[in-house]
C-alpha cells in the first residue's frame, strides 16, 4: 500500500526509519508509519491503499480509449558500456535480496541503510509483503545470472542448494507462520516473528505484490516443494472476500483492534498500478472474481503536451509500472488499450513535465519522481500534474521502472546519475538510494534503499535485457489465462 486518501498510492505505504519524519510533522520525532496514522486522522481515520485508484462510492465511468504515443520510442541498441553498466545496477540491487532477506523467515525488510557490509541492518526489523514479493523474483534473477557467486567477486559463493532453501524457507514462513485474512497479508511485519506492526493494514494490492513472486518462483524453480508451497499459498487467497459485496476490490481490511475495523470504503475502482492485483482474482482456479469486474474499473484519459494515455490525475510514475514487471503486455490489447503503449506515453509524458515544468531543476541527466522518501519525509509526488512539494529531487527507480518502456532515454538518466553521483552517498552497497537532492544546499542524500524501489529497478532490467521475468511468470497457467479471460488478444 502506498498512502492515504487524497494523495497517491498506498502501494507504497511505508514505516520510516527512526530518523526520517513527514513534514509538518518534526521530520526526527515520527516514522512514515506513524506520520500517515497522523494525516489520515486528520482527513477522517480512512488509509487508501493506492494513490489515485479510488473514488468512493462513485459510479465507474464509460472506458475510453487513450490515443497511441505521439512520438517514436526508437530502437534500443545498447553498447558494451550500456551493459556492463546495467550489470552493475542490477547485481547491486539483487544483493539486498539476499541480505536483507531473513534467513529464518524469509522476509525482506522494507528498507535498510545502503553503506552496509552485507549483515542484516541491525536498526529495523520491519519486512514488507511486497518488498518480499520483488525479492522473491530477485532471487530467481540472481541464481541464473550467478549474481552471489565469487564469480560476480560475492565472497559468499551462494550456491543454488542455498537460494533454493531461502525460498522453501519464505514460502513456508508464509503459509504455515505468517498471520492472514483469508489468505491475504498484513502490509509491514516484524521481520523476526511475522506478527503485523501496530495499525497495520491487510492489504489487497501488496498482497498481489506477494503473490507475484511467489508464483514467479514456483515457475523458475521447478522444485516439487516450492511448487507445492507456492500453489497452497496462491489457492488459498479467497479473492472473492476482498471483493466486500462489491464489483471491485477494497482497498483494504482492519481488524477489530483498530480504530477503523473492517474494510475500508475506498476501492480500486480506477486505474492505476491494480492490474496485476486483478488478473491474479480472474486466473485463480480456488476464488476467481467475475470478469466482468475488469470492465468496472474507470479507465480516465490525461492529457498533457500532446500525449494522452491512461492515468488517474496526478499518479505517481510507479502506478505505470509495477504490474508489468510480472504480466507481459507487449504487443497485447484488451477492449480497452495496449497497457505497454500506455505506459510508454506515460514515461515520455513525464520525463518533459520534469524538464519543461523546473527547467531549473531537471534535465536531460537529471529527473524522474515518484512516490520515496525526501528531505522532508516520505511523499507521494509525481506528475503530470504536479503532486506534491516538489523540490529538484531525484528518484532513480523512476527511470529505472520504466526501463522497458523507454529504454534509451532511461538508460542515458541513469548513467549520468551514476556517472555524477556515484562517489557520493548517491551510491553505495546497493546501488542508488532511495531519493537525494542534488539542488539543495547542502545536497541532501538519503541513506536508506527501499526494498520496493530496488525491487522495480532489478525486474525491469532484467525484463529489459532478456524478458526473463516475464517469460517466467507468464509460464504459469494462470496469468495467461486471467489475460484470455478478460479478452487480451
Amino acid at each position: 500500500m502506498r498512502t492515504l486518501r487524497n494523495l497517491p498510492g498506498q502501494g507504497k505505504l511505508r514505516h520510516s526509519p527512526p530518523s526520517f519524519g513527514v513534514s509538518p510533522i518534526a521530520a526526527n520525532s515520527i516514522g512514515r508509519r506513524q506520520a500517515i496514522g497522523v494525516i489520515a486522522a486528520a482527513t477522517g481515520g480512512l488509509i487508501a491503499a493506492s494513490i489515485g485508484c479510488s473514488r468512493g462510492a462513485q459510479t465507474a465511468a464509460p472506458p475510453t480509449s487513450p490515443s497511441p504515443p505521439s512520438l517514436p520510442v526508437g530502437t534500443f541498441n545498447p553498447s558494451a558500456a550500456d551493459l556492463a553498466f546495467l550489470d552493475t545496477l542490477e547485481q547491486q540491487s539483487c544483493l539486498y535480496f539476499w541480505e536483507q532477506m531473513s534467513p529464518a523467515t524469509g522476509q525482506v525488510l522494507d528498507h535498510a541503510a545502503n553503506n552496509l557490509s552485507g549483515q542484516l541492518d541491525p536498526t529495523t526489523t520491519e519486512s514488507s509483503i511486497a518488498a518480499t514479493g520483488f525479492g522473491l523474483t530477485a532471487l530467481c534473477i540472481a541464481d541464473q545470472r550467478g549474481y552471489l557467486t565469487n564469480a560476480y567477486g560475492y565472497a559468499a559463493n551462494v550456491t543454488h542448494a542455498q537460494i533454493v532453501a531461502r525460498v522453501q524457507t519464505a514460502l513456508s514462513f508464509h503459509l504455515n507462520s505468517m498471520p492472514n485474512q483469508n489468505g491475504f497479508f498484513y502490509h509491514f511485519n516484524d521481520s523476526n516473528t511475522g506478527q503485523p506492526l501496530a495499525g497495520v493494514e491487510v492489504s489487497a494490492i501488496d498482497t498481489a505484490w506477494l503473490m507475484c513472486g511467489v508464483l514467479a518462483a514456483r515457475a523458475y524453480f521447478n522444485d516439487p516443494s516450492i511448487t507445492s508451497l507456492a500453489t497452497q499459498l496462491y489457492q488459498r487467497v479467497n479473492w472473492q472476500w476482498m471483493l466486500n459485496g462489491g464489483q471491485t476490490f477494497a482497498m483494504a481490511w482492519y481488524p477489530s483492534t483498530s480504530a477503523t475495523p473492517g474494510f475500508t470504503s475506498y476501492r480500486y475502482d480506477t486505474y492505476c498500478e491494480l492490474m496485476a492485483l486483478y488478473l491474479l482474482a480472474f486466473g485463480s482456479p480456488t476464488f476467481p472474481i467475475p470478469a466482468s469486474s475488469w470492465a468496472a474499473i474507470a479507465r480516465p484519459i490525461l492529457t498533457y503536451e500532446g500525449y494522452s494515455y491512461i492515468s488517474n490525475n496526478a499518479d505517481p510514475l510507479f502506478t505505470h509500472q509495477w504490474s508489468h514487471a510480472w504480466f507481459d503486455f507487449r504487443s497485447k490489447s484488451d477492449a480497452f488499450a495496449n497497457y505497454f503503449t500506455n505506459s510508454i506515453s506515460a514515461t515520455q509524458a513525464h520525463e518533459t513535465f520534469c524538464i519543461m515544468t523546473y527547467p531549473n531543476w531537471y534535465s536531460e541527466n537529471y529527473w524522474g519522481i515518484t512516490a520515496s522518501m525526501s528531505a522532508k519525509g516520505y511523499e507521494a509526488w509525481g506528475g503530470p500534474p504536479a503532486q506534491g512539494p516538489i523540490d529538484g529531487t531525484v528518484v532513480p527507480c523512476a527511470a529505472a521502472g520504466s526501463l522497458v518502456f523507454l529504454p534509451n532515454q532511461c538508460l542515458h538518466v541513469l548513467e549520468a546519475l551514476y556517472a555524477n553521483w556515484k562517489s557520493t552517498p548517491a551510491w553505495g552497497r546497493y546501488g542508488f538510494v532511495d531519493a537525494f537532492n542534488a539542488n539543495a544546499s547542502p545536497t541532501w542524500f538519503n541513506s536508506t534503499c527501499l526494498g520496493i524501489d530496488l525491487g522495480i529497478t532489478v525486474l525491469m532490467i532484467e525484463n529489459l535485457r532478456t524478458g526473463m521475468v516475464w517469460n517466467t511468470f507468464m509460464s504459469n497457467p494462470e496469468p495467461t489465462s486471467a489475460m484470455q479471460l478478460v479478452g487480451f488478444h
